[in-house]
């Protein structure tokens, strides 16, 4: 991990209106505060709890593993030079790296859109197979599919919810929105996957409900 410490600029504000938490319901602020201080081990521990969650989610909203691995790295990096300037209550160290993951996939999104005419989700070969583990390698692909064509803020809902498991208030906090308002984006993204997915209903029984 980069040890040069740089000013956090134009990062994103923490807002304290939904993922109100104390201290020691944050896991990584032990290591935060170290990492202050300057230990690379403790960020490195903080690395390898959040990682996998934000490259998932970074995936999810870009269709694109490549991408999501520079998301994740730059988001990490930009986490290792906020731990300087972090204050705990507002929200868990993890809800704003997944603020930030989320503000860079939207850029990139936004910058697909000014680059490309055609913005929709490559089309997927509907026709059966016959291995059960292809098939639900084909089900993965659709439901990728389906999701990309969620408006952004919908897509961020349901990936955060629904993939990620996370809470109501914790996804809020993530979106900087309030739980009414997530709700809302629940409730539509639910029923345009709902839709999108029909012929795959009977694989994914549960999975949206």
């Amino acid at each position: 991990m980069v040890s040069e410490r740089v000013s956090p600029g134009n990062l994103l504000p923490l807002s304290a209106s939904a993922d109100m938490t104390t201290p020691l319901d944050d896991p990584d602020l032990a290591d935060v505060r170290r990492a202050a201080d300057g230990d690379q081990a403790a960020y490195g521990r903080i690395v390898h709890r959040n990682i996998d969650a934000i490259t998932r989610v970074a995936e999810r909203m870009l269709g694109s593993r490549a991408e999501a691995e520079d998301v994740a790295q730059d988001v990490l990096l930009r986490g290792w030079r906020q731990t300087v300037n972090w204050q705990a209550g507002n929200a868990k160290f993890s809800t704003w790296l997944h603020r930030v993951a989320l503000s860079r996939c939207t850029d990139r999104l936004r910058a697909r859109r000014e680059t490309s005419l055609d913005d929709s989700p490559e089309f997927v070969d509907r026709s059966p197979l016959p291995d059960a583990h292809l098939q639900q390698q084909s089900v993965a692909l659709r439901v990728r599919a389906a999701l990309g064509t969620l408006a952004e803020r919908q897509r961020a809902a349901v990936v955060l919810c629904h993939f990620e498991e996370m809470t109501n208030i914790e996804a809020a906090a993530a979106l900087e929105i309030s739980i009414e308002a997530l709700e809302s984006l629940l409730a539509r993204g639910r029923r345009a996957l709902r839709a999108a997915l029909l012929p795959e209903r009977a694989a994914l029984i549960g999975d949206l409900s």
